[in-house]
């Protein structure tokens, strides 16, 4: 059912937590399955010095979590705009189905935790 790497990533999750000192944050979840995913991140100069998450959901919803992380520490706030869920279940090799929601979870806590980091910057000017 589950890919390799998505195994991989369920069992051993990379930036799991929350980011000391964050100024960005972002919590999304799917009322219809009861995932919640929510990440931090400390954007330094535009650019993600540190990225983590915490979900509550399923082996999937980890997984996408986990990677989306991966793909976006070190990116521009730009560069992290244009992940997409379809880059995420690429990167993981497939989810089936029924799990595509999970990468569409990743891609839109990555977008919330961006935006209210831009809400924050434009309340300190």
């Amino acid at each position: 059912m589950y890919t390799d790497r998505v195994m991989e990533h369920f069992n051993n999750p990379r930036n799991m937590g929350e980011v000391e000192d964050y100024n960005a944050e972002g919590t999304v979840g799917n009322a219809k399955c009861g995932d919640i995913m929510r990440m931090t991140m400390r954007i330094e100069n535009g650019v993600i010095e540190d990225v983590k998450f915490k979900t509550f959901g399923c082996g999937a919803a980890v997984a996408t979590s986990s990677i989306a992380t991966e793909m976006v520490l070190g990116k521009t706030v730009e560069e992290a705009l244009n992940l997409t869920n379809y880059a995420v279940v690429e990167a993981l090799e497939g989810l089936p189905p029924q799990k595509i929601h999970c990468s569409v979870l990743a891609e839109e806590a990555i977008k919330a935790a961006i935006a209210n980091y831009r809400e924050n910057a434009a309340n300190l000017t």
